[in-house]
């Protein structure tokens, strides 16, 4: 099985905010994302990636996971965005309103100089991507793609739809791009939450996620992060579970069964495997 890493939690932020990246060193976020894009105002880009590339080389965000969304390519920063973002080598850069796979493979180009520790992360928040889902997301195979990350701010725009408590206008497409991801391997993350002054309102759509498959939600506020992190962790009744078909599957009478009985309901081999991630994921979050 592959080695676990969280990413319950995806905080986006400024990077034109010093404070608020010298913060994030020290917050419970699984992901810290530096944003170039919809954060900063266009008299403040070159600022922001200067700010981001030295936050980079900088370091100090021990185990989070950090990340830069650049500017799209179509932009008078996206180049430039992409070209100082390689050079500094973070664990991934986020790019943009994605259309087509043809767009991955130009983004994957525009960093082919950064180190290989270095993924490519696609925001999904098109139209014209939801069309090509299986598409983009096959994607992996041939290039630095490694996360689908959903932009239901920007999806709802260009939609008309409208973004309420519940998201019924994007169940359909919450579900197919978590399919897509899983078809080829991906992380894939939930989109944000504009309420950050409401718990309860978060806490019924990180749920949400998790019930349909996400491995995480981005972000808009730090305090947002105690709420999604404890939703996306495996609950006591998950470990209790997932230990107990583990050991069930161990013993020597179960040896090469594909079906047995634990507490009195069938598992299969699906379940051992569910349950071995449930158990790599708590050991991951420690």
């Amino acid at each position: 099985m592959t080695a676990y890493r969280p990413r319950r939690s995806a905080l986006f932020l400024p990077a034109s905010n010093a404070k608020a990246i010298d913060k994030a060193r020290m917050l419970d976020a699984d992901v810290v994302i530096l944003d170039l894009e919809d954060a900063v105002a266009p008299e403040f880009k070159e600022e922001a990636r200067i700010a981001a590339v030295a936050a980079v080389r900088e370091g100090g965000f021990g185990r989070r996971e950090l990340v830069i969304r650049a500017n799209g390519i179509d932009t008078p920063w996206g180049r430039e965005d992409l070209a100082a973002i390689a050079g500094a080598g973070p664990d991934a850069v986020l790019v943009p309103k994605i259309a087509s796979p043809e767009d991955i493979l130009q983004y994957n180009a525009l960093i082919s100089e950064a180190p290989v520790k270095s993924k490519l992360w696609v925001m999904i928040e098109t139209c014209a991507a939801v069309a090509r889902l299986d598409a983009i997301a096959a994607c992996a195979g041939s290039t630095r793609l490694s996360a689908l990350v959903m932009g239901t701010n920007d999806l709802a725009k260009e939609m008309r739809a409208r973004l309420r408590p519940g998201r019924a206008p994007f169940l359909p497409i919450l579900s197919l791009t978590v399919a897509a991801a899983r078809a080829h391997g991906l992380i894939v993350l939930d989109g944000v939450c504009n309420e950050f002054r409401d718990s309860s309102v978060l806490q019924a759509e990180a749920e949400q996620g998790l019930e349909w498959g996400f491995d995480g939600k981005s972000l808009i506020h730090p305090d947002q992060i105690g709420v999604t992190n404890a939703v996306f962790t495996p609950s006591a009744d998950e470990l209790a579970w997932a230990g107990a078909v583990v050991a069930a599957f161990g013993l020597p009478e179960n040896a090469g069964k594909g079906a047995i009985r634990v507490e009195g309901k069938m598992a299969e081999l699906l379940h051992l495997d569910q349950a071995r991630r449930i158990l790599a994921v708590a050991e991951a979050i420690g």
